[in-house]
C-alpha cells in the first residue's frame, strides 16, 4: 500500500533535536503518533485517547536527517482493516523529500478485559469513506 490519503504538518521543536542538530530518531515515532491523533480526530471523529486502541507494532526506516529549519509533513494511509487491527503506513516528508517511512498496527481493545475487540462499524465506515473520497 502506498496511497497516503491523509497528511498533517508538524513543527520541528527545539526539544526534538539531538546534540548534532538533527531530529532525534525517537522523535520520529512521536511525529507518527501525532499524525495518528490528527487522523482519528479528523477522520474517525474521536480523540485518540478515547479510541481504545493500543500500538502493537511500529517500524521506521530512516532515510535522512531532519533539521530544525525544516517543516515536517506526515502522510498516512490505512491498509486493509482486520477484525480488530488498523494498519497504517506513513511517510515523514520535508521540503527535500522523504525523510522516513514507517508502518504501525493498532488493535482495538476492551478496557475492562484487556482483550482485543472488533473495530466499531462506525469507524470502519468513516475510514472507508475517507479513503474512497481521496482525502
Amino acid at each position: 500500500m502506498t496511497d497516503y490519503e491523509y497528511a498533517t504538518e508538524l513543527d520541528v521543536r527545539f526539544r526534538d533535536l539531538d546534540a548534532m542538530g538533527h531530529v532525534n530518531n525517537a522523535v520520529y515515532a512521536t511525529y507518527l503518533e501525532q499524525a495518528r491523533a490528527d487522523y482519528y480526530a479528523d477522520v474517525v471523529d474521536i480523540p485518540l485517547p478515547e479510541a481504545d486502541t493500543v500500538l502493537v507494532n511500529l517500524s521506521i526506516a530512516y532515510r535522512r536527517p531532519v533539521t530544525a529549519d525544516e517543516t515536517v509533513a506526515v502522510a498516512l494511509g490505512v491498509g486493509d482493516l482486520g477484525e480488530s487491527s488498523i494498519p497504517m503506513e506513513y511517510e515523514i516528508r520535508t521540503g527535500d523529500g522523504v525523510a522516513a517511512t514507517a508502518e504501525t498496527v493498532q488493535v482495538v481493545f476492551d478496557r475492562e478485559t484487556g482483550e482485543s475487540r472488533s473495530i466499531p462499524q462506525e469507524w470502519r465506515d468513516r475510514i472507508t469513506r475517507y479513503a474512497q473520497s481521496d482525502g
